[in-house]
């Protein structure tokens, strides 16, 4: 049963993951700037719900004599797998619970947002405000079918109080925390206190040693300084999908 769950997850995975590249390349700008309509060799991109749904090829650039020319979505070609392997994860964790669905419905989502800030250190409101509200309003109906194994009320104060100590460190240093990261807590926060203020408390935590980690291997290769700037969305996703795994199996 578990296998079947996983297998299906898994697919669900790999076909909302063929979905990221091309939306990653269209928002990966830098803050100001609109968002890429346009292939790197300026032809326009195509495609159903308004170009953002699409493959990594340019139809232009496919017919051309030097045929294969991509979208510039390529440094994205790992989001199916990232994203099928984070969906079976999820399931194995999770089982047939309802809140199953709500993570499957984000994870893609979470990946894209990896994706974005770790190309252009940005998260966008397009997306990180409207995945908050997703993360409320699905799990309050998964609040409302048999066998749940959270609180929404807990969800909810979880969004809050971890949207409110990032909003903190975002005053406290604004050059060292993003208000983009401020906005991506308030679903993350959502989604951990589902499980409860433990598992709020063990993906919060998670995201900010993962970041540390990941700067003190930067230092010591010399790659960079400890001022250097680095995305924290990627740490936060993934310390928030370590305590989502932690939570599941706990209840």
């Amino acid at each position: 049963m578990y296998a079947m769950l996983m297998g299906v997850a898994a697919l669900w995975g790999v076909a909302t993951g063929l979905l990221v590249p091309r939306a990653a390349y269209r928002f990966s700008v830098r803050p100001g700037e609109p968002w890429r309509d346009a292939c790197p060799s300026g032809h326009p991109l195509t495609g159903p719900a308004r170009a953002w749904l699409g493959t990594t090829r340019c139809a232009t650039c496919a017919g051309a004599p030097a045929a294969g020319v991509r979208t510039g979505a390529a440094p994205y070609r790992l989001a199916p797998v990232v994203t099928a392997l984070v969906c079976a994860a999820l399931a194995w964790s999770t089982g047939t619970r309802p809140e199953l669905a709500v993570w499957l419905v984000l994870a893609p989502i979470g990946v894209l947002l990896a994706s974005v800030d770790h190309r252009v250190h940005r998260l966008p409101d397009g997306l990180t405000l409207p995945a908050a509200g997703a993360a409320a309003v699905l799990l309050g109906l998964a609040a409302l079918l048999p066998e749940h194994a959270g609180s929404w009320l807990s969800a909810l104060l979880g969004g809050l109080v971890l949207g409110a100590f990032y909003f903190l460190l975002f005053l406290v240093n604004p050059s060292g925390m993003g208000f983009g990261d401020v906005k991506l807590a308030l679903s993350l926060g959502v989604a951990l206190g589902w499980y409860g203020w433990a598992v709020v408390f063990a993906g919060g935590f998670a995201g900010f040693l993962f970041g540390a980690v990941y700067g003190v291997v930067l230092v010591v290769l010399r790659r960079a300084g400890r001022r250097t700037g680095i995305p924290f969305g990627p740490f936060m996703l993934a310390g928030a999908l370590l305590g989502l795994l932690f939570g599941g199996l706990a209840v």
